[in-house]
């Protein structure tokens, strides 16, 4: 039997607030149960709906500066006057095992864990390329538009995260892909694409000599 070799990889999915990020990663992980789907620890308080364990990992302001002063976060930053961060030692174990990872990252902690991949020591499993998707709303009104029909912030809050939002666009060049999702159907399906490419790229060291 012919099989690929390939080693263990880590998918970033980034987006601004309201830009479906989080619904395509719940969609991706639906059809490929194989990832390690992260979990994002955070200072702020649940939403109505949100479960600890599954949606957060809510800790207290003081707990979570404990665990980062120990080194336990892959990524970590401020936003919107919370902490937010993602734990290190579930990703590694997970490579360690084999599986690919699935993070869905703002735009300071893709760039973070793109940083730590690049400085990681050769035995360390994240010492390779991330594979960063940048996900974009077609246009800004219809970003404002899906932040005010989820009814979830204040138009003070929803300001904000648009002139977030604009710079986060900003970076896009940042990133390996971007999928403009105005479709989610169509947005999910070019997703889908760049995983199953990806996880089925052919990389140097797996080249042989001719």
């Amino acid at each position: 039997m012919i099989t690929i070799p390939r080693h263990p990889q880590v998918f970033i999915v980034s987006a601004p607030s309201g830009a479906g990020k989080t619904t395509l990663c719940d969609k991706l992980y639906a059809e490929f149960p194989d990832f390690f789907y992260t979990i994002t620890s955070t200072t702020r308080a649940p939403r109505e709906g949100e479960v600890d364990g599954k949606n957060y990992y809510f800790l207290t302001h003081e707990l979570f500066q404990k665990k980062l002063a120990e080194g336990e976060f892959l990524e970590h930053a401020i936003v919107h006057g919370n902490l937010y961060g993602s734990p290190k030692t579930p990703v590694i174990r997970a490579l360690k095992e084999g599986r690919d990872v699935l993070m869905n990252l703002d735009v300071q902690g893709a760039a973070a864990v793109r940083e730590y991949a690049r400085r990681a020591a050769p035995d360390d499993p994240m010492h390779h390329e991330v594979v960063d998707i940048f996900v974009v709303p077609p246009s800004l009104e219809v970003l404002r538009n899906r932040l005010v029909r989820r009814g979830k912030d204040t138009e003070e809050t929803i300001a904000k995260r648009l002139k977030q939002a604009e710079n986060e666009i900003a970076r896009w060049k940042e990133y390996k892909y971007m999928v403009v999702n105005d479709d989610l159907a169509e947005a999910y399906d070019n997703l889908r694409a760049i995983i199953l490419a990806e996880r089925h790229r052919i990389r140097p060291e797996g080249r042989g000599s001719s």
